[in-house]
């Protein structure tokens, strides 16, 4: 069965290391024969968040928000990649993932968190999944950390480090796992 699954970068920084974690779980899901979409927030610019997509008046959202609106409501899971910015979540992603909420409704997610040092960013993790709980697209209890991200992977987000690849396997299993079942879920309706 082929997923959906946007990968959702939360960086906008010129010198990001985040790209590298995001190109290598774009590779990681279509090898499975999925379509991974990056969705980059550098590359979209959106406006900072004064309207919710839903709160535009039909045909009157920005473009960029119409095409991920489009995605969103064709997609089966998210896998955010996020940086960890004064131990929270990085402005832009914040921004990135505010302007919609219904999209995301029935969908789960996964967690992607990296930094420089040892941690992998799993500080700015935990207050990620409480968003993203509230925003309709659970996380799975799994997470996958990257600490000394520019070690681990390269710029084109080549695995420097063998247990990233098994790491991001289970990971990806997890997430396919819950994406199939709320597929089938979704396919037999909602409960609004």
């Amino acid at each position: 069965m082929s997923l959906t699954i946007p990968v959702i970068l939360g960086s906008v920084r010129s010198d990001r290391n985040g790209i590298r974690a995001a190109r290598f779980l774009v590779g990681q899901i279509e090898a499975r024969g999925h379509a991974a979409p990056l969705v980059d927030p550098a590359e979209l610019d959106l406006p900072l968040l004064d309207r919710m997509y839903k709160e535009y008046p039909k045909g009157e959202a920005p473009a960029p928000l119409e095409q991920l609106a489009n995605l969103y409501r064709r997609s089966d899971a998210f896998i955010v990649v996020s940086a960890e910015y004064n131990h929270s979540i990085p402005p832009a992603l914040s921004n990135t993932l505010d302007h919609f909420l219904e999209e995301y409704y029935w969908r789960p997610s996964g967690i992607c968190c990296y930094s420089a040092g040892q941690y992998g960013g799993v500080r700015a993790a935990m207050q990620l999944r409480a968003m993203l709980g509230e925003l309709g697209t659970p996380s799975i209890p799994s997470l996958l950390p990257i600490p000394r991200i520019h070690k681990a992977l390269s710029e084109a987000g080549e695995p420097a480090e063998e247990w990233l690849s098994k790491a991001a396997k289970k990971f990806l299993d997890e997430l396919t796992w819950y994406a199939e079942a709320l597929q089938a879920k979704r396919a037999t309706g909602t409960p609004y």
